[in-house]
């Protein structure tokens, strides 16, 4: 029986990543560096920031690797104030909240930024627990942080339904044995079928998911 409803933050609940690839796009210039819209989803999408700029800054000290992802999120948060949440996700959180499912956030994002998106959104107050993967210890694409959310919860993996948008969160959720929905918003509907969605839509909105959930919709 459905527990919980455990959702990615960015690309997931809210099409962040043009954004985020504008401010990494920006940044990267300042050292010379270019990449493009393709390098960005196959490479960067989904993963820790200091991850990101380790590959491309080997040499860095550490301190200066934090230094860097923590004006990245700060750029980020300065043009992020506009942001819509994906259409129909109001609608499903809403549907949790009426079965008095737990609702979580699983995320690679800092604190910081996944605070900061909830107010944006309106949802701070719609999660009952926010799992933050530098917390945990681990990263996406390890199952650590969707693990450490089923225990909080107390719930099995099979009790658990995730919705993720990225390679790296697609593996956490699926190795977690979790059934995950796929929401195509940074990847192909191929490639998150390849990594083990049961179902992929472009948004909260499509009757498919409805028909997951148990409830049909014309």
């Amino acid at each position: 029986m459905l527990a919980a409803i455990l959702y990615d933050l960015d690309g997931t609940i809210v099409n962040t990543d043009p954004l985020h690839y504008q401010v990494w796009h920006e940044m990267l210039q300042e050292y010379g560096i270019e990449i493009d819209e393709e390098f960005y989803k196959n490479h960067m999408s989904g993963r820790l920031n200091p991850q990101i700029v380790r590959d491309f800054m080997p040499e860095w000290s550490d301190e200066a690797v934090h230094q860097f992802s923590d004006r990245k999120e700060a750029r980020f948060r300065e043009v992020a104030g506009t942001l819509t949440p994906i259409a129909g996700l109001d609608d499903a959180i809403a549907w949790g909240t009426e079965r008095g499912l737990k609702q979580g956030l699983v995320t690679n994002a800092p604190r910081a930024n996944a605070e900061y998106m909830l107010e944006v959104l309106k949802l701070s107050t719609a999660f009952d627990q926010v799992a933050i993967s530098a917390e945990v210890g681990i990263p996406k694409p390890d199952p650590a942080p969707y693990e450490y959310i089923l225990k909080e919860f107390g719930i099995t993996p099979g009790e658990a339904l995730a919705f993720e948008d990225s390679p790296s969160g697609m593996r956490s959720a699926v190795a977690a044995g979790i059934k995950t929905v796929g929401i195509a918003t940074t990847q192909e509907p191929s490639e998150l079928y390849e990594l083990g969605a049961v179902l992929v839509i472009s948004d909260y909105t499509d009757s498919r998911l409805w028909e997951l959930l148990g409830v049909p919709r014309s």
